[in-house]
């Protein structure tokens, strides 16, 4: 049985940071830098979670954040955990994305790792909730 695949998806914030966590866990990891080629990973091959920097910038002419197309493909994928770091200045923007599409967690900067930890290891338990 092979590892779960696990997208990391850094644009903005950085959540490389905790790829060794991520390993630790049974992860298999697979970075991607730009959100145009996450989707076409998505797309192609759902991995089991998502994490992704989440930002805001008040000059996008069509959205409200990086993620949104993201996040919708990802919502034809259900088995598919969606986990975003974000700034808390952005929680009120990201509560709006939230409503309209599916994030199975969220946590502000600076991610606590113990919380982290927790979140992706109940994931491994429990695949597809």
């Amino acid at each position: 049985m092979s590892a779960p695949t696990l997208l990391m998806v850094s644009a903005f914030i950085g959540t490389a940071g905790y790829k060794k966590l991520y390993q630790e866990l049974g992860y298999q990891v697979v970075a991607e830098w730009t959100e145009r080629k996450a989707i076409a990973l998505v797309r192609k091959t759902p991995p089991a979670v998502i994490v992704a920097d989440f930002f805001h910038q008040s000059d996008f002419r069509d959205r409200l954040s990086n993620l949104e197309s993201l996040l919708a493909t990802a919502q034809a994928s259900p088995a598919t955990k969606i986990l975003v770091f974000y700034e808390t200045a952005h929680q009120a923007v990201l509560d709006k994305v939230s409503a309209r599409l599916r994030v199975d967690a969220a946590l502000a900067l600076p991610v606590a790792e113990a919380q982290l930890r927790s979140i992706l290891q109940g994931w491994l338990t429990t695949p597809g909730d």
